[in-house]
């Protein structure tokens, strides 16, 4: 049975303003639309959260969790296979956390944080059961694979147009899918002499760089 105090209501205007704040973003969404959405009064939802701001909070708390729990749960590979199952399922929590980035919001910056540290912590244990490559620098690798998500989905409409479509929907994670693991899996050059290059240069440029302290 539905109660207006009960955790059921609680559930049901977190999941109201996760859609609101996703679509319509933080300052354009009002309690009265999630409310309404909810099925319930404005009165309640102020009982419940106290203030707009505690209700964001509340789903900040939500919407990262379930993403951490389920890459826990399923790992990399798992939580992929999910997604090409099924993308809608987590399409409006993916919104949620892109409109958060894009409006700078408080909760931005904890977003970014959790996705490196749990993509680190995902690399290390790949590393140590031989499932991902060893990495010279897996905090950097770990923050260079946060990147490329989000730039994928916070350019979404000038990048997807270059596949003939609007948006960032299945049908682009569909045909995206596929090149980005075989260019994690297989990687893009044919040998390592850009890799070889690279470390060319960034020795001499600390070598440079100690012989100029050196020198002052």
């Amino acid at each position: 049975m539905f109660s207006a105090f009960g955790p059921d209501a609680q559930a049901k205007i977190r999941d109201a303003a996760i859609a609101h704040f996703a679509r319509d973003g933080f300052q354009k969404t009002n309690l009265r639309a999630v409310a309404a959405t909810a099925g319930v009064s404005a009165a309640l939802v102020i009982h419940h959260f106290g203030s707009k701001e505690k209700l964001r909070s509340v789903c900040d708390d939500h919407v990262l969790g379930v993403l951490v729990r389920r890459a826990h749960e399923a790992g990399t590979p798992g939580l992929l296979g999910e997604f090409m199952a099924n993308p809608e399922e987590y399409q409006l929590k993916v919104r949620y956390m892109v409109r958060a980035i894009e409006e700078d919001t408080p909760a931005a910056g904890r977003f970014v944080d959790t996705l490196v540290a749990e993509s680190e912590s995902i690399l290390r244990a790949g590393i140590a059961d031989g499932s991902v490559r060893p990495s010279s620098d897996v905090r950097a690798l770990a923050v260079f694979t946060v990147l490329t998500s989000l730039a994928m989905l916070t350019m979404a409409p000038p990048l997807t147009r270059a596949l003939g479509h609007d948006g960032f929907g299945p049908e682009v994670l569909r045909r995206m899918t596929l090149p980005t693991l075989e260019l994690f899996t297989h990687g893009l050059y044919a040998d390592d002499a850009p890799l070889k290059a690279a470390k060319a240069a960034w020795e001499t440029t600390q070598k440079n760089a100690a012989q100029e302290n050196r020198d002052e």
